[in-house]
């Protein structure tokens, strides 16, 4: 069974082109960043989700990363932009303001 296989079986990308793991909520990106940021084991990565996702759809997710690693980092580097612009328009919390 190759990648290719594994991706069918395991990932879905929707209209915008994001790649979400089939019949969970989670994102492809979503279990790159617990293993690459954080440093997670799948097998960590699925314990601390709980059991969902699966072993396999951890490992198929990882796949998918790796074989589109430019694109997803794109991805990311546009939505973290996004975010620190609205952080700025938006400002510091009431919550933090107070404290």
């Amino acid at each position: 069974m190759g990648v290719a296989t594994a991706e069918k079986s395991h990932i879905r990308v929707d209209r915008q082109g994001r790649a979400w793991i089939k019949g969970t909520s989670y994102r492809v990106h979503d279990i790159a960043i617990d293993h690459i940021v954080h440093g997670f084991s799948p097998e960590e990565i699925h314990y601390q989700h709980y059991g969902e996702p699966t072993l396999a759809q951890i490992h198929a997710a990882l796949s998918y990363y790796f074989d589109h690693q430019a694109e997803l980092d794109a991805e990311l580097a546009a939505q973290i932009k996004d975010f620190e612009a609205l952080r700025v328009r938006t400002g510091q919390s009431p919550v933090v303001q107070r404290l």
